[in-house]
């Protein structure tokens, strides 16, 4: 007999899901962490950097009091205290994602490296292990690029820049992608000079008009942005020389180029379990297709003709699927239509379903609806007029929305249920939203596409004919 029905390697955001479901339903499962539980999220990665930036952005709505006739001093930033704060944030989730808690449950929760021994066997630190199933869910790492220099040099990534002991006078970050926004918007907010550094252009993989109006914003607060711009070296200083023949001195650098797949420990070949540079091979319900014992979950997924998504929210997604086909032995397979995602800088850059770029790329015949949240009166009253929300529309159905504005991610939501339901156009601008929300400005949106025929001369003339009627 096996040791356990099903074995969870990786204790993160998705192997956490995928435990807790198990356990819950009656499945003897174990759970193996070499580090931290939680994983990535909850100790360096989405809990740490938002109370950052939730601490960087009190700081501007201090600075920004003016506009409301307000007099206040600029705010003094105490690190050790705002360091304390994120912190204590973490340590406020921790308990929720504890060993104790997991243990609770029923999970048999182990410390140790996960290494497969054969299709059915894991080793955790020498100790022989059996299950039915198993799920991969060890997550992924921040990529440092082999630029000259740069390893013999103090940098940073996300693993251990929360652990800054000193205050940066001038940060250097390495990428300008969501992790690389985030931060440059966090220190720059916590009184940091800040320089972001991007080979090609920030954001890049979202909307170009929507990210024109996030660069303004950002650049408005002091970040400079450096795009088009390659880095060929770096020096003791630290120094970042461009390939151009531009230099760029700091006081510290981080890094923020990417992710690596956590892979170099599993001895996936004992397990006949096929790996890319991305992840974990699967097919398009998570499975291995070399070993149908194995499931893969969060960032190390690479399903065939899919690709990796890196987002906690998508390994909750991974979780429940694994559940339905290994424990409920339910089709299930990933669908990402209606994906969404945001950039936690202020405004908020949130996406969900297909760009205007990808729309147009896939053959569909589409018309964009916009609006400017200049023209919401949310906005205008609390003097935060920048951005807007932007709809990609195919016929009379919602495939694509993006959305420029604070708190731009709790707005999302509905978009994204919009594309996955396929609602019509018209119940979305029927909707009744509160008054006055930025809501108001989607649901705009979606009217201004019935806007010509409604205001035609056409309608115009039937209603002067209704209004001779008795």
């Amino acid at each position: 007999m096996p040791d356990f029905d099903l074995l969870v390697i990786g204790a993160g955001a998705s192997g956490l899901s995928v435990a807790a479901g198990a356990a819950q339903l009656g499945v003897k499962t174990a759970l193996v962490e070499r580090d931290h539980m939680g994983g990535d999220c909850l100790n360096v990665g989405c809990v740490p950097s938002k109370a950052l930036l939730a601490a960087a952005h009190a700081a501007n709505a201090i600075r920004g009091s003016g506009r409301f006739g307000l007099r206040m001093p600029s705010p003094e930033v105490d690190w050790d205290a705002v360091r304390s704060h994120v912190q204590g944030v973490i340590a406020a989730i921790a308990p929720n994602d504890s060993a104790a808690r997991f243990t609770a449950l029923g999970v048999t929760v182990l410390r140790g490296e996960a290494r497969f021994t054969g299709p059915d066997s894991v080793a955790v630190d020498g100790r022989a292990l059996t299950a039915r199933r198993f799920v991969i869910a060890a997550g992924s790492r921040a990529v440092v690029p082999p630029i000259a220099g740069l390893a013999e040099m103090p940098h940073w990534t996300n693993a251990d820049l929360f652990d800054l002991a000193v205050q940066p006078g001038h940060l250097l970050i390495l990428g300008g992608g969501p992790i690389g926004l985030e931060m440059a918007d966090a220190f720059a907010g916590l009184g940091c000079r800040v320089t972001v550094i991007e080979a090609s252009t920030i954001a890049n993989r979202d909307d170009p008009e929507l990210v024109l109006g996030l660069r303004l914003a950002l650049t408005r607060r002091g970040i400079t942005i450096l795009e088009g711009a390659e880095v060929a070296s770096a020096e003791p200083g630290p120094t970042l020389v461009l390939k151009d023949g531009r230099r760029v001195a700091g006081t510290h650098v981080l890094v923020a180029v990417g992710r690596r797949p956590n892979l170099e420990a599993l001895n996936l070949e004992a397990a006949g379990v096929a790996a890319s540079r991305s992840g974990v091979v699967t097919d398009p319900g998570l499975r291995s297709p070399g070993n149908k014992r194995v499931y893969v979950v969060g960032d190390i997924a690479d399903p065939v003709g899919i690709g990796p998504r890196a987002f906690t929210h998508v390994g909750l997604y991974h979780a429940g699927i694994v559940i339905r086909r290994a424990l409920f032995r339910l089709p299930a397979k990933l669908n990402y239509a209606a994906l969404p995602r945001v950039t936690y800088t202020d405004p908020e850059l949130a996406q969900t379903g297909m760009t205007e770029a990808e729309a147009k790329d896939s053959g569909l015949a589409i018309r964009i609806l916009r609006w400017p949240l200049s023209e919401n009166d949310r906005a205008v009253a609390e003097r935060d007029e920048a951005g807007m929300v932007k709809l990609i529309v195919s016929g009379n159905r919602v495939v694509g929305a993006g959305i420029l504005a604070p708190h731009a991610s709790e707005m999302i939501g509905q978009w994204s249920l919009a594309i996955s339901r396929k609602i019509p156009l018209s119940a979305l601008a029927g909707l009744i939203v509160p008054y006055p929300t930025r809501s108001e400005a989607g649901k705009r949106a979606a009217g201004s596409f019935f806007a010509p025929r409604l205001f035609s001369e056409r309608t115009k003339a039937l209603v002067r004919f209704l209004g001779r009627l008795p």
